[in-house]
């Protein structure tokens, strides 16, 4: 079994969360962590969504040096899953079997793609084992 950690957008988006103090300081130590060991992994949708998130709903929107700055300093490390037709076709097949969002099912896709054994995410069932991977709410 993998020890590879897969991270979905919201974690990166508390460590930026002034408002929400406790899951800032738990999405700070899981991504310095995860940056020291090099386990962490994401994909290409985790970096569109942080983008998104980081100019529609952070309290002070980042600009394009911060920007490119935390992608560079930060999620070019964990990226590792690309769009693919596999990738694709195996989150239609999560989501028809899970009743996830496309979208939640393209993360879970992107995560047994990388062979991660745990995906670490707010928005999916805290708990819940699908194929290889594990999903656990680190804010519970």
């Amino acid at each position: 079994m993998s020890d590879k950690i897969f991270l979905d957008t919201n974690i990166f988006a508390y460590s930026f969360d002034f408002t929400a103090p406790e899951k800032k300081k738990i999405a700070t130590n899981l991504i310095k962590e995860l940056l020291q060991n090099g386990k962490g992994v994401i994909s290409y949708q985790v970096v569109q969504e942080f983008i998104n998130v980081s100019y529609r709903k952070f309290s002070s929107p980042m600009n394009q040096t911060e920007l490119t700055r935390f992608i560079e300093d930060t999620l070019i490390h964990f990226w590792e899953v690309y769009a693919s037709q596999d990738l694709i076709l195996s989150g239609i097949g999560i989501k028809e079997q899970y009743n996830y969002s496309f979208y939640d099912s393209l993360i879970i896709a992107a995560a047994l793609e990388a062979g991660c054994s745990t995906l670490y995410s707010e928005d999916l069932q805290h708990k819940q084992k699908i194929y290889s991977v594990q999903i656990i709410n680190p804010f519970l």
